[in-house]
């Protein structure tokens, strides 16, 4: 078996706005397995700025998994433990490569029968005007559930955009969640809270930064509507301190990357331990391609969850990889009746 890595690099559509800035551009890297009558392929989805493997090493990792893909799994990933994303995308291309048809990774009836997943409308950041655009196309595509990011514009403007949709839509017809990305500081996040809960908010994800356990512990305890953490997993990489984490916070929910949490092996940790302690969760992709997406959209129906999932991201690009992956009505699906994109990809692959 032969392994090999590639970059690419993904544009936007519309430069994409959050509390960490505006973005235009999304590099992604994939691994190629060729073995004598196969192929697999999987992503490693970094994230600049917010992956906690963003470091100035990444493509030497990179390379040494390539060329050691000989050791096995449970060795490459135990060895790339603090490069979640480059864990993920190998756990991508060793079942792509082992499967049938290296693009279904966990066959079931979401890959076989068009059964879909519902997912949640993502607003990106922008002015009032932007925000109020995509939540009226959102409502038009039929998402019953919007995810709005919050924390770029003045506080009020957010709020009187959330007040708009509840004059318009009652908690049973729309569900709101919101996104933080950390904006909140401690000593105003449960005043902000509270503003919030006056529109029955499903939930907030990450409504201050990561790493002040104590702080968040508080508001998890005192808040008004349910808090969703985000940030707060990534880096944690050893299952005691997993643990610990949930125990000192006891959030509400949890939210999963897999490009950021260490893949699949990753994000079954968190939730295992999740559901010890009655902990919710739902997984996001982090602007991955369509194959990274694919890979995290099978894993999802496998987990069979109800819950709308944060899995929209994927017409983003104006160059993904045409897939047969298609979002209708607030669902994502797998449509047999759209293949991939046969030529891109072989031509990523050589």
């Amino acid at each position: 078996m032969k392994a090999s890595s590639k970059k690419y690099t993904l544009n936007f559509k519309v430069p994409s706005g959050t509390s960490r800035g505006v973005m235009t551009q999304k590099e992604t890297w994939y691994i190629i397995l060729k073995d004598a009558n196969a192929f697999g392929i999987g992503e490693c989805g970094i994230l600049r700025g917010l992956s906690v493997d963003d470091l100035p090493d990444y493509e030497q990792q990179l390379a040494w998994a390539c060329n050691n893909i000989h050791l096995g799994k449970d060795e490459l990933l135990h060895h790339l433990r603090a490069y979640p994303s480059i864990q993920f995308g190998l756990e991508q291309a060793l079942l792509s490569l082992q499967s049938k048809d290296p693009f279904e990774l966990f066959p079931s009836d979401f890959t076989k029968k068009g059964s879909p997943i519902p997912i949640n409308g993502l607003i990106w950041m922008g002015d009032e005007a932007y925000m109020l655009k995509q939540l009226e196309q959102k409502l038009k595509d039929g998402f019953g559930c919007i995810k709005m990011k919050i924390g770029a514009i003045d506080f009020e403007k957010e709020v009187s955009i959330l007040k708009s949709i509840r004059k318009n839509f009652t908690p049973e017809e729309i569900e709101l969640r919101v996104d933080a990305n950390g904006a909140f500081s401690p000593e105003e996040a449960m005043e902000k809270l509270e503003k919030l809960s006056e529109f029955k908010i499903h939930s907030i994800e990450q409504p201050i930064k990561a790493g002040q356990w104590e702080e968040m512990a508080k508001l998890c305890k005192k808040t008004p509507l349910p808090i969703a953490l985000d940030e707060e997993l990534i880096g944690v990489f050893d299952v005691t301190q997993k643990e610990k984490l949930l125990q000192t916070i006891q959030p509400q929910y949890i939210i999963l990357k897999p490009s950021l949490v260490g893949g699949i092996k990753g994000s079954q940790e968190w939730i295992d331990l999740a559901e010890k302690q009655s902990i919710g969760w739902w997984i996001t992709s982090a602007l991955e391609s369509n194959i990274g997406l694919n890979a995290i959209a099978q894993y999802t129906y496998s987990l069979d969850t109800t819950m709308p999932q944060g899995l929209g991201t994927g017409s983003l690009f104006t160059n993904n990889i045409a897939s047969p992956l298609e979002v209708a009505e607030g669902k994502l699906f797998y449509s047999r009746t759209n293949g991939w994109d046969m030529d891109l990809i072989q031509e990523i692959c050589t």
